[in-house]
């Protein structure tokens, strides 16, 4: 499978519910995966991002200093599936010149290689799947983005915000201004 590489793009909070999204963002390219995270696990990625120090270690520093006490080092992060709106990642280790795999929540995974400095990585699959591209950009059959003319995003690559926007109390627009 084919897995492509990203970066953190932004954290989002969203003011009516208690988790974040994190965005990655493709290398080079307009397409975005936005995944639902914890509040911890959006705390733990935007203070690293930030370069802001702790007095002691969090849990994602911690299990980095494992991995490494252990004779380990973390190669890569992977996105491996997408199973309705439940991502899967896979924290990759060279252990001693040994190729390991570890199940992992995406937030989990983001956390700890925003902090070990590894690349991220998606499956292209998942992509596929859950990805937005926005408005006036699309994939070509190479790959290669190109202008749209006016289409609209796929109601499936919207499907991860169904949930968020399902849970708004629009009666409450506006009140309370004058």
């Amino acid at each position: 499978m084919m897995a492509v590489e990203m970066v953190v793009e932004s954290i989002r909070q969203n003011l009516l519910a208690p988790h974040r999204i994190v965005v990655l963002k493709e290398t080079g390219r307009e397409r975005y995966l936005p995944i639902v995270i914890g509040v911890a696990e959006a705390d733990a990625i935007s203070m690293r991002l930030q370069n802001l120090e702790v007095p002691r270690p969090l849990t994602h520093d911690l299990l980095a200093s494992v991995i490494t006490a252990l004779g380990g080092r973390v190669t890569k992060i992977i996105v491996t599936d997408l199973t309705g709106e439940t991502f899967f990642a896979r924290i990759v280790l060279d252990i001693d010149g040994r190729h390991v795999e570890v199940d992992s929540r995406p937030s989990d995974a983001i956390a700890l290689a925003v902090r070990v400095g590894v690349p991220i990585f998606v499956d292209e699959a998942v992509l596929q799947r859950g990805a937005v591209v926005p408005e006036g950009h699309e994939r070509s059959v190479d790959g290669q983005e190109m202008e749209k003319t006016g289409e609209r995003i796929a109601d499936e690559q919207l499907a991860v915000f169904k949930d968020i926007i399902d849970k708004l109390n629009l009666d409450d627009l506006g009140k309370g201004r004058h």
